[in-house]
């Protein structure tokens, strides 16, 4: 028999694995695994601070979907670090998953007629946005860990938007085909369904080995990516950007994003003659040079690093001045406002940035001057950088220029 030659005729598609119950067993993973990106993903968002500030998000007319949206906390001061290493690493983890799902459903995507009804013809249209949303998602938030950003516009209202638009589908799909996934699962549903070639190959592997295989690539993929989070498996973390040796040795030898030369900080900008920090607020405003920050009462605060790209170190030792200490400063005694903060650097989206008054008034919140013992290095800020416990490495302000003390709402 000669084989059909056309991807619309069921014949077409030959693999002896497609079935319901592979699809079913892919589809229950996902179920998990999604519902666990998208609630993270969120609360990411959140960390942002995105109603506070623009210079935070940009992102245009939220409206409702902003709804969640409320002041992160400080405490504990890992959690961001948790929070965006659960969601890179899981997110990675699924892409064969999320392949092999979308492989065991390939030929009805090729189905004829497009649309048998109005129903039918809905159903096609939630499965495009659900496939593309799917697509579009993971392959945006994998080109931003690996930090090309070679997509038109901002990484951020384009996964935000289309996080809403795929969960949206996602959630349709999963109210329509989970019971029917269950019952396969248990074995009291169709095996083969519309899925399975009428006319299959000859078997070279069984389902339950093609999910197996499936598996092993994820297993894969997490071992590859997981060690980005923790110092002692960073050479692991062979997929992620951050994933090689700690710059250098000593205090200042943990990771970093973005280095002093490609920020444009030029040794002359921060010298000790040269420098200044613009403190604003209430009272007017005040210059202080560093050995004025030195002058005053100098804390300590043991916290990490963490990143979007889900890079994260473990807690480095800060030494500096507490932000409500200089909101005091400022003429803000009592409980300190929010705080906007402004750096040397003379490119990039995160040079200026704003922080909440709740941030701003916990105790381990610093303008630090040191880390692990040692003055900051370059790369690490010097000769001051903002840090908050729990907050993304971006509102982690480099190079401190300039600091505004009052209400950004």
């Amino acid at each position: 028999m000669r084989h059909p030659l056309s991807p619309t005729t069921p014949a077409f598609w030959r693999s002896p694995a497609r079935g319901t119950w592979l699809t079913s067993a892919l589809g229950v993973v996902l179920l998990a695994g999604i519902t666990v990106l998208f609630l993270t993903g969120l609360a990411s968002y959140a960390a942002y601070n995105p109603g506070l500030s623009p210079v935070n998000d940009q992102t245009p007319g939220k409206g409702l979907l902003g709804f969640y949206l409320f002041a992160w906390p400080t405490h504990p001061h890992w959690l961001y670090r948790l929070d965006q290493g659960v969601h890179v690493t899981l997110g990675i983890t699924l892409i064969p998953v999320l392949l092999a799902k979308l492989w065991s459903v390939v030929p009805r995507l090729f189905a004829l007629p497009p649309a048998r009804s109005l129903t039918h013809a809905l159903e096609r249209i939630s499965l495009l946005l659900l496939v593309g949303g799917a697509l579009f998602e993971f392959t945006t938030g994998v080109l931003n860990i690996q930090l090309d950003y070679v997509f038109p516009g901002s990484f951020y209202p384009l996964h935000f938007y289309g996080a809403w638009v795929f969960f949206a589908a996602f959630v349709a799909h999963a109210v329509l085909k989970t019971p029917a996934a269950l019952r396969t699962l248990r074995g009291r549903g169709e095996q083969g369904g519309a899925t399975a070639s009428p006319l299959p190959d000859p078997p070279t592997v069984s389902r339950r080995g093609a999910l197996l295989f499936t598996g092993g690539g994820s297993l894969l993929l997490f071992a590859t990516t997981v060690g980005q989070s923790f110092d002692g498996l960073r050479r692991t973390a062979l997929l992620a950007p951050h994933g090689g040796a700690d710059p250098g040795a000593g205090p200042n030898g943990f990771q970093i994003n973005k280095t002093a030369a490609y920020a444009g900080i030029r040794p002359a900008d921060t010298d000790e003659d040269a420098w200044r920090l613009v403190v604003t607020g209430r009272a007017g405003t005040v210059r202080l040079t560093r050995t004025d920050l030195l002058r005053l009462p100098l804390h300590s605060a043991a916290l990490p690093i963490a990143c979007v790209e889900g890079w994260s170190t473990s807690d480095q030792w800060w030494r500096g001045v507490r932000l409500r200490d200089l909101a005091a400063l400022a003429g803000h005694d009592g409980d300190p406002p929010d705080l906007f903060v402004e750096s040397l650097q003379t490119h990039g989206a995160f040079r200026k940035a704003a922080l909440r008054a709740n941030q701003v008034a916990d105790p381990r919140s610093l303008l630090a001057l040191y880390v692990n013992g040692e003055e900051l290095s370059p790369d690490h800020g010097h000769p001051a950088r903002v840090i908050v416990p729990a907050a993304p490495g971006v509102l982690n302000t480099k190079w401190v220029a300039k600091l505004t003390f009052g209400d950004l709402r």
